[in-house]
């Protein structure tokens, strides 16, 4: 029996192989052609497909859209074709043309350029050739001793290089406006409480204030205060109940009743977090003061992140890690005790995490 169920096991074992040789035969060409995904991408944000037929408001033919949009109809339907694959468009055949019309899907909505779930700037940051050319030099980065990748390709870290470059910086700042609209409203549906009781509330790397006037609107008793770098707040826009103030988060922040940073600590290794993290806790009442931290989650098999469950988000965090290992000095994804020990180390007691429907968390940290 034992020699019949060898095998069997055997046999099962050689099948799998088989099937993972198999598999990998097809999967291999998406990583030797992965840029052209992202560069198709591009091309439609680019070329405004989305916002066209948005603006259409029903089923758009090949040639209207090659018309609306300036395009040679045999590229485009080429362009098309691939989206429409990737399920990026939906299309709908007619019997009398010899194309087929294209719709949106709830996927190609988030590349309307200016649209309510837009991540259009999001993406063209990513895919600008500023950000692209650090990933050339990863590997670099991943030796002993090895440089910054972004530092090694400008000559400055990101930060150095959007305040000498303000175009660069208006387009990182409009990205991060792209992610508060998606990410506030979650925090806002999803876990209310926690502004509860605050009359007073900084946003700290809050960028040209999208996220604190969300958050003004939402809760209207807040005095919102948008902190950030001095050229970023030079160009920032007026926005009702949100006063503006420039400075810098190693130094100190505005004094409130509560701390919000998002998307912000994963730029900086420990030391730094910790270091700015203490300032924060410095700005709060120490009694009932309060530090929102918005932040990402790697989970780990032992620990369930993100509100114990199963992590839909997970390997949009796991391309975040690889994001700021090619864009930062020292910036991370962490795991749960990761976070565990900036917060602790920066002498905050305890803190809770909240999952909400976005790629970070709600990390409530308490003195």
């Amino acid at each position: 029996m034992e020699e019949i169920h060898s095998e069997v096991t055997w046999e099962k074992e050689e099948e799998e192989k088989e099937e993972e040789e198999e598999q990998a035969q097809v999967d291999i060409w998406k990583y030797i052609f992965g840029v052209a995904e992202f560069s198709v991408v591009r091309c439609a944000i680019e070329l405004g497909i989305a916002d066209a037929i948005e603006k259409h408001k029903k089923p758009m033919s090949l040639i209207e859209l090659s018309t609306t949009l300036k395009c040679d109809p045999s590229y485009l339907n080429r362009i098309m074709r691939f989206l429409v694959h990737r399920k990026i468009f939906k299309t709908i055949h007619n019997n009398h043309d010899t194309y087929p019309s294209y719709v949106q899907t709830p996927l190609s909505r988030r590349l309307i350029k200016n649209g309510e779930k837009s991540m259009a700037a999001l993406f063209l940051v990513q895919s600008s050739p500023v950000m692209v050319a650090p990933w050339l030099s990863l590997s670099g980065r991943v030796l002993v001793n090895g440089n910054p990748s972004f530092e090694k390709v400008h000559g400055e870290d990101v930060w150095g290089y959007g305040a000498s470059h303000l175009d660069h910086s208006n387009l990182f700042n409009d990205a991060m406006a792209c992610d508060a609209k998606i990410v506030v409203p979650a925090i806002v549906e999803g876990c209310s409480e926690v502004f509860d009781g605050v009359g007073s509330l900084v946003d700290v790397g809050g960028g040209n204030g999208t996220a604190m006037s969300i958050l003004a609107k939402a809760f209207p008793w807040i005095h919102g205060i948008n902190f950030d770098l001095p050229h970023v707040i030079e160009v920032a826009p007026k926005c009702h109940g949100v006063e503006h103030v420039a400075g810098d988060m190693f130094t100190s922040v505005p004094k409130a009743d509560a701390v919000i940073i998002k998307w912000v600590l994963h730029d900086w290794g420990d030391d730094e977090c910790i270091q700015i993290l203490k300032k924060c806790r410095e700005a709060i009442p120490k009694e009932k003061g309060k530090v929102i931290i918005v932040e990402s989650i790697i989970e780990e098999e032992e620990e369930g992140g993100g509100g114990g469950k199963h992590n839909k988000y997970k390997d949009a965090g796991l391309l975040l890690d690889m994001v700021m290992m090619a864009h930062s000095n020292t910036g991370k994804e962490r795991t749960l005790k990761e976070w565990d020990y900036v917060i602790k180390m920066a002498g905050f007691k305890a803190f809770t995490v909240k999952s909400i429907n976005a790629v970070q968390c709600v990390i409530l940290a308490s003195c």
